[in-house]
């Protein structure tokens, strides 16, 4: 299967759940299939021992065009920013020739226990940088 050799990419088609009363695909819907690729996306990381969580702090989405009902886009996750202790992600959602939307995610590493911020594990940095836009 193709997406599991590009786990960045996920094929979507918008199910009629999904649209709104003006015949596009709702707003929260885009963050809702930007979190569902980037999960799958965060599934292909190495393992690490003593992973922090991570915890979303930020999500906005710039809109292009509406998607309608069934069709058919593909989103591509990249890793916008990298910091010591921050992860920040840009899911573009693609139909045809352009842009639908982007979605920009940023995650904060914490420790499990306390909450506190946690710095990013080497491996999981290094996997990373091979997504970077």
């Amino acid at each position: 299967m193709m997406q599991d050799r590009q786990p960045e990419r996920m094929e979507l088609r918008v199910p009629y759940r999904d649209i709104d009363m003006h015949g596009r695909m709702r707003t929260a819907a885009y963050i809702d299939h930007a979190e569902e690729a980037l999960a799958r996306f965060w599934r292909f990381r190495p393992e690490v021992s003593n992973e922090p969580a991570y915890v979303v702090r930020k999500v906005s989405c710039t809109f292009y065009r509406g998607l309608k009902n069934e069709e058919v886009a593909d989103l591509v996750v990249r890793a916008a920013k990298i910091g010591g202790k921050s992860i920040g992600f840009n899911v573009a959602v693609q139909s045809g020739n352009g842009i639908a939307a982007e979605v920009e995610i940023l995650w904060t590493a914490v420790h499990s226990g306390s909450g506190e911020p946690a710095p990013l594990p080497e491996a999981t940095r290094d996997w990373l940088y091979s997504y970077v836009e």
